[in-house]
């Protein structure tokens, strides 16, 4: 496999590569021929121990002596630009050669799965799994794409020329790239996010679920007519519902992303009608689908004559059709309907999921002044000095609402507003065009209650809430806190009513990211999964089935890397009725940007919950004594991972040291890089992508493996190494989490930033960073029983070294940049441009780094 990825991606990347040197544009010649050398200049360099500026001026010095300061840095720009352009080809490059490496019909994937069954005999227990299961992907507009839509489309482009190995179109494209921007002039609104996501939703996630389903139906011989859960596969959607610390998301926002979503599935839906009318031209048959062309068009275009209100009104004249194949026509091609049927019961009028989120503190501010308007200040002061339950049964208690425009603050005023646009959007979208809330950093049960009264109040009329709130638990203490929450919550009468006209489910968000954010890299991980056993332990004594909701990212410091073994592991301590999980931004365009990889990883994430099931091992259910074990690492970990950030100096170097700042600059996404307004930076307020991001950007990936290496240290010192290793062997958890730990140190290059021990105000900190990665790094090779990181995973060790030689020149441009800017004392606007434009190559690259 190895020779196969050496001859199909790292050859033809050579041979393409020297495309770029025969384009015609200005200098480029002079920048192709000149970056070699400083591609060898920087390893070098770094081998002799030099600075990045002592690397680049001696690159000047050499071959550009007698250019100004100006001249060089326009050089340095030039080969930036140069370098993004590379990594596009080199990801064409393997996007094209995707089946070649991973075998779409082998271990993860449905088709090995069912055959597996089918030989032991558990055919029926996978159809009635897959009855009850669903794996629902959340498409977020967090800000890690780089790429703007005319860059993708021309990547799609690219990846086809390269698969048939046209010359001549690859080399057309390449032009078109040189001539295309890579950064967007201004911040995309959220609507302009949203139109971005669509994109994917209908050129992508359209026909791969469809795809996906029919296959695995008729490779288990169900008519699809007669298939019972629709949900098996679907997508979520936070673009213009996503409220958390973004001030542009708006109610009007929202009620166009729905109208949005609505018009891009029935351009699905026209465009398939069509293909389906060519073939089935029969009497009685014929007609009703015309009928259901033209109610698609006038729904869709405005035009006359009748329109569908929902996807029943079509699914009705659709079965009549249907009833016309099989009473006058013996069936004939009834499966081309029965396809076309099985899309409308899945994606309906909504397309994806709408949620809604919020942060908790912006509720208990907009209670607070509810309540002063509704009854005055002085109540306002009792239900402030009242303990948790005064404030739940103050806040149930109260049946009306203020008219919105008596609110004086206009952020609450939208917030009414936002709620109310939920009622929108499920009139015309369906039910399941929104039917949850979320609620970030949840801390109680007043919390979730404060959100449910508040929809009641404006959405039920008096009768059923047709709403579910989700308590997303972030942090360390909170999720070691979630299940005394939502036991209490469970014992509520009026929320277990709630409940139970809702069919006694209960969705719980995770949050990886943050979780890892401030508790580190085990201790996030670990706590996430105790508090799934604690939560689902709790709900199988109420009676609930509860339905985690895994806030994950990219990078494996946010809870990505290999999610097929993180699922096949949680064991039967963890309820599996569904997987719902996060993507974004890279992780998008990445694993699930093309129908082939869409299909396969969305295959991967059913078959892990099926396998689960199916196949429950000894290796997928951790023991006491290995608990046990994990517990004392995580606690090892979290206290090294505490010390870091408690050090004096650990938002300082975030602030003057690292491009977190730039994130905000970068013209990615809608949303302010922290949560708070004002100047000063606080840890507290810092988003979980531009923190990751920043690590990142430096190569030190702290997050996703601090406090490892000192956790195995510490059981060594014990003499209990012997222990860790066999629970690497035994635990497919452990080894999933070392698993990716090994990826984050894989993308690590200390020799960048070692000028910075001699920096008299980081020197410290720096110090303690490498020399925990130095440990990190000898004790999981250590655990695993390598010689080298990622030696299990050939093919991801060959993409990690190929990406981090094409980034090396960025790296080292940025550590100039910053490294002078430090040794000046003050900002410098040219290198500060570097600084920013190095950061979408360096993120692109690693395709899964913030």
């Amino acid at each position: 496999m190895a020779n196969i990825y050496e001859t199909e991606v790292a050859k033809r990347f050579t041979i393409y590569n020297s495309l770029f040197l025969d384009l015609p544009f200005d200098q480029i010649y002079r920048t192709g021929t000149l970056l070699p050398i400083l591609s060898e200049a920087c390893q070098n360099g770094f081998k002799k121990n030099k600075t990045p500026k002592e690397i680049i001026r001696q690159f000047f010095e050499e071959l550009m002596a007698d250019k100004s300061e100006e001249e060089r840095h326009d050089l340095l720009f030039k080969m930036v630009q140069y370098i993004e352009r590379q990594v596009v080809l080199f990801d064409s490059i393997e996007d094209a050669s995707f089946e070649k490496f991973n075998d779409i019909k082998g271990k993860g994937t449905m088709t090995a799965l069912i055959a597996r069954a089918e030989n032991d005999h558990k055919k029926d227990e996978l159809i009635q799994k897959l009855k009850n299961f669903s794996v629902r992907l959340t498409l977020t507009a967090h800000p890690t794409q780089f790429y703007p839509g005319n860059v993708l489309a021309i990547i799609t482009d690219l990846e086809q020329a390269i698969r048939k190995n046209d010359l001549g179109d690859v080399d057309l494209l390449l032009r078109q790239l040189g001539k295309t921007a890579f950064i967007n002039k201004e911040k995309p609104s959220p609507y302009e996010e949203a139109v971005s996501l669509t994109w994917f939703l209908e050129y992508v996630f359209y026909p791969s679920i469809s795809d996906i389903m029919i296959r695995v139906l008729n490779q288990l011989n169900i008519p699809l007519h007669d298939w019972e859960n629709p949900n098996l596969l679907k997508v979520g959607f936070w673009p213009g519902g996503d409220r958390d610390g973004n001030p542009f998301v708006t109610h009007e926002i929202t009620k166009k992303v729905a109208d949005k979503l609505q018009n891009s599935i029935l351009k699905c839906y026209y465009r398939d009608i069509r293909k389906v009318r060519r073939r089935l031209t029969f009497h009685n048959v014929e007609s009703h689908l015309i009928k259901a062309e033209k109610g698609i068009y006038n729904t869709l275009f405005g035009g006359d004559g009748d329109v569908f209100k929902s996807k029943d009104d079509l699914l009705a004249v659709l079965y009549d059709a249907r009833k016309g194949i099989i009473e006058e026509h013996g069936g004939l091609s009834l499966e081309l309907l029965d396809e076309f049927i099985l899309k409308v019961r899945v994606f309906g009028f909504h397309f994806a999921s709408m949620d809604v989120r919020q942060d908790s503190r912006k509720h208990d501010a907009l209670w607070d002044e509810i309540l002063e308007k509704s009854e005055g200040e002085a109540a306002l002061e009792t239900y402030r000095q009242g303990d948790e339950e005064a404030k739940i049964e103050k806040i149930l208690s109260i049946d009306k609402l203020p008219e919105i425009s008596a609110l004086e603050d206009p952020f609450h005023r939208e917030m009414l507003e936002s709620v109310k646009s939920i009622n929108y959007i499920q009139k015309n979208n369906g039910p399941m065009g929104c039917h949850r809330y979320i609620i970030s950093n949840n801390q109680s049960v007043l919390h979730v209650l404060e959100v449910f009264q508040l929809n009641k109040l404006l959405l039920a009329d008096g009768g059923d809430l047709s709403l579910d709130i989700v308590p997303l638990f972030e942090t360390i203490d909170d999720l070691a806190n979630a299940h005394g929450v939502m036991t209490k919550l469970y014992n509520n009468k009026v929320y277990r009513e709630h409940l139970r006209k809702r069919g006694n489910k209960q969705s719980i968000m995770l949050g990886f990211s943050d979780g890892t954010k401030d508790g580190g890299y085990i201790r996030a991980n670990w706590s996430i999964l105790r508090a799934k056993e604690e939560l689902t332990k709790v709900a199988r004594e109420e009676g609930i089935d509860v339905i985690f909701f895994d806030g994950r990212g990219g990078p494996p410091a946010r809870g990505g890397g290999n999610t097929h073994n993180f699922y096949a592991s949680l064991g039967p301590n963890v309820e599996n009725r569904e997987i719902q999980i996060t993507i974004q931004g890279q992780t998008i365009s990445a694993n699930y940007g093309k129908p082939v990889s869409c299909s396969y990883n969305l295959e991967q994430l059913l078959s892990a919950g099926m396998e689960s099931h199916l196949y429950p091992s000894s290796e997928n259910s951790l023991t006491e004594k290995q608990k046990s074990l994990i517990d004392e690492m995580a606690e090892i970990s979290y206290n090294a991972y505490k010390e870091l950030k408690n050090h004096k100096q650990f938002v300082p170097y975030l602030e003057k040291v690292t491009p977190l700042k730039f994130f905000g600059m970068t013209n990615i996404g809608s949303r302010p890089v922290k949560r708070s307004k004002g100047g000063s930076m606080k840890f507290e307020d810092l988003r979980a992508i531009p923190f990751v991001g920043a690590w990142a950007q430096m190569k030190q990936n702290i997050p996703g493996f601090f406090g490892v290496g000192k956790a195995i240290e510490e059981l060594e010192k014990q003499g209990r190494l012997g222990e860790v290793q066999q629970l690497y062997k035994d635990s497919l958890f452990f080894r999933s989490l070392l698993g990716n730990s090994m990826q984050s140190l894989a993308k690590s290059f200390y020799p960048a930033t070692a000028y910075l021990k001699d920096d008299p105000q980081f020197g410290g900190f720096w110090d303690l960073m490498y020399s925990e990665y130095q440990r990190s790094y000898e004790k999981v090779l250590a655990v695993a029983g390598m010689t080298d990181l990622l030696e299990d995973s050939p093919l991801s060790n060959q993409s990690i070294a190929i990406r981090e030689r094409i980034v090396l020149p960025l790296i080292t441009i940025q550590q100039y940049a910053i490294q002078t800017i430090l040794d000046k004392g003050k900002e410098d606007t040219a290198l500060q441009k570097l600084i920013l434009r190095t950061m979408f190559g360096i993120i692109n690259a690693a395709r899964n780094a913030a």
